[in-house]
């Protein structure tokens, strides 16, 4: 019996609002089609599984909203993905010369390549992404910035000479310090 190898795939679904990201999702993971338009609101995902040769893959699909007042909330979704699908309406020009800003909204977005790069290109500085909210990477990024920032130490001791221990009553202030 062979093994088989399950993959995720995160897919972002980009483009402007209207064009019918939404559609093309629900057709292809439910094979229906509603003529009545709802706007999305922030992002939202399916999933499914596909046999590819021998590799069980799921698509995790992402339909993120086209409307600008959403597309801070894009970047979000963008971290991780695999790949994205850029969707225009053919009956609305606009929307296929905005696909240029879409993609290079996400390459700047998800490229780690891009990151790792400019550190590169600044001396080696360690790169490192983390998570705060899924407590990723965060003890090694910090370990190496210890590592290096002793590294760097010139020897230089801090030494505090001459600093009272309370303020002379002359200096005491009444009131508000603001």
């Amino acid at each position: 019996m062979s093994l088989r190898r399950r993959i995720l795939l995160k897919v972002i679904v980009l483009g402007d609002s209207g064009v019918g990201k939404t559609s093309l999702m629900t057709q292809y993971i439910h094979k229906k089609f509603n003529q009545q338009y709802k706007a999305t609101i922030g992002a939202d995902f399916v999933t499914k599984e596909l046999q590819i040769d021998d590799r069980l893959v799921t698509l995790q699909i992402w339909d993120t909203a086209g409307q600008e007042r959403f597309q801070s909330l894009g970047v979000s979704f963008y971290r991780g993905a695999d790949c994205c699908v850029l969707v225009y309406d053919v009956n609305v020009m606009r929307s296929f010369d905005t696909l240029d800003t879409w993609h290079e909204e996400f390459l700047k977005q998800v490229s780690e390549k891009k990151a790792l790069d400019w550190c590169v290109s600044k001396g080696n500085i360690p790169y490192y992404e983390t998570s705060a909210k899924e407590d990723y990477n965060i003890d090694a990024a910090f370990l190496c910035i210890a590592k290096t920032a002793l590294a760097n130490e010139q020897g230089q001791d801090i030494y505090f000479q001459g600093i009272p221990d309370t303020v002379p009553e002359n200096e005491q202030r009444r009131g508000c310090a603001c």
